[in-house]
């Protein structure tokens, strides 16, 4: 028996297979990517040339033997659903351009229109609106530690230029430890003040004949400590939520904006 014919950019069975004029046929995602990130249309096969971009159409006869709904199964953890799917399949790509998150299906206008094939495709984001510059619509991947704020790669030579800025991920990365610090001193300040309130109750307890004058003496100061464990206890739940982000960008944009506050919990 003879094997399914197989895409050579991906070297795996044709998904949604598009044939350019040269006759040579690809996934249309593989085909499309290779356009994109090369920046011109041209077969890798035979390399022959295409001054304007191919009208690319799906072969859905060599398409038959593939699953038809593969990107239907349940999202997982971390996950972005396609924002045009009624069934919320899992997105593959994410568009700066129409601030968009697509699924392969939903994503072939990307690779099949030449107008649509200029826009910038990047790795699913969630929280997109918010990913990208709102100066230059780029997305956002560089931390400006001079100003405190996210930026572009043209934010960095412009605006920005001069100024001690590094990657989204090495800033998130060191800001994620030092939240780890804070929370051991919050943890460790919540614990002083339980101690604290537990040895007045218990000295107010062994009073005697004057317990009843100790507890009054002792109660505005109990009610205090209390005020401040359930304070601690709110930021530290607020520190431990935000910890958990898994994108950098979020997480570092959520600390920009609580820069005061986290300062305060030294």
């Amino acid at each position: 028996m003879s094997e399914p014919p197989k895409c050579c950019i991906c070297l795996d069975e044709f998904t949604r297979p598009a044939s350019l004029p040269c006759g040579h046929c690809f996934c249309l995602g593989c085909i499309g990517e290779y356009w994109r990130i090369n920046g011109a249309c041209q077969c890798p096969l035979c390399k022959a040339f295409f001054p304007t971009r191919p009208q690319l159409k799906t072969d859905q006869t060599l398409h038959a033997g593939a699953p038809a709904e593969e990107a239907a199964v349940p999202l997982k953890a971390g996950e972005v659903p396609c924002d045009f799917c009624p069934a919320k399949r899992r997105a593959v790509k994410s568009c700066l351009k129409c601030l968009g998150s697509y699924c392969a299906a939903h994503l072939e206008p990307h690779y099949q229109s030449e107008d649509l094939g200029r826009h910038l495709l990047i790795s699913v984001v969630k929280n997109l609106e918010d990913s990208v510059c709102r100066l230059h619509g780029k997305q956002l991947n560089r931390f400006c530690r001079s100003d405190r704020t996210c930026v572009c790669d043209v934010c960095a030579q412009t605006e920005h230029r001069g100024h001690h800025i590094i990657s989204i991920n090495k800033e998130a990365t060191k800001r994620k430890f030092k939240l780890k610090w804070r929370r051991m001193k919050l943890e460790q300040a919540i614990q002083e003040r339980l101690s604290k309130a537990e040895k007045i109750k218990l000295s107010a307890d062994l009073s005697g004949e004057n317990q009843k004058e100790a507890w009054a003496q002792n109660k505005d100061l109990i009610r205090r400590l209390e005020e401040e464990i359930s304070e601690l206890q709110r930021r530290n739940t607020e520190l431990e939520q935000l910890s958990q982000t898994d994108d950098d960008l979020h997480f570092l944009q959520v600390c920009v904006k609580l820069e005061s506050p986290l300062h305060n919990y030294h």
